[in-house]
């Protein structure tokens, strides 16, 4: 395999060479395929975080007055690197509006159980709020089917299926902080540890 200077790899990138795309792929993937692997991610979830990080690297390198100040390895793993942080972010705050976390469940009582059968039913009765599309993305994302099968399943773009994903997430986590039943269990969980402490 021909082996690419970071300067030629910028240029080909900048004039949309296909070839250097397979060249990044072959090279690369394997890299963050293992970064995003031992921060709990699958395959296909490296293969995603790859291609939105060429995506972003690509609107970078399209300004003229870009400067590479370390090898380009280097910043590709780091953009992919943040990008896979904010995932897992983004999938933390989710679920935990309706999975409690405790170290056992032996260390559940009563309340506690109730607390938790509330909470999933608060995010059932949001969910069910969220447009025909957005609850099938979800559904079938949380499915663990990838945004590609997603979008070859139901007719649309791999792109439209990642932003409508986000967006769907995003409204569902913003109408679950604004449910009463949601402020009434957070008032009451902090009542009970201002009382503790």
């Amino acid at each position: 395999m021909k082996e690419f200077t970071d300067i030629e790899i910028i240029e080909c990138l900048r004039t949309r060479q296909s070839y250097v795309v397979h060249y990044l792929s072959d090279r690369y993937i394997p890299m963050i395929r293992l970064m995003v692997y031992q921060k709990g991610g699958t395959i296909e979830d490296a293969h995603d975080i790859f291609q939105d990080g060429l995506i972003i690297m690509l609107e970078k390198i399209d300004n003229q007055d870009f400067v590479l100040t370390c090898k380009f390895k280097t910043y590709l793993y780091c953009v992919c690197e943040n990008l896979w942080k904010s995932v897992l972010d983004k999938r933390t705050a989710a679920s935990n509006y309706f999975i409690r976390r405790e170290e056992t469940e032996g260390n559940k009582d009563f309340t506690e159980n109730i607390d938790h059968n509330m909470y999933e039913d608060i995010f059932r009765e949001v969910f069910e709020t969220l447009d025909p599309v957005s609850k099938t993305i979800l559904n079938l994302y949380w499915q663990e089917i990838s945004p590609q099968e997603i979008a070859d399943k139901l007719g649309y773009t791999y792109g439209y299926v990642r932003k409508k994903k986000c967006e769907a997430q995003n409204e569902l986590t913003e109408k679950i902080k604004k449910h009463p039943g949601y402020r009434r269990i957070m008032s009451t969980d902090n009542a009970v540890k201002e009382v503790v402490h």
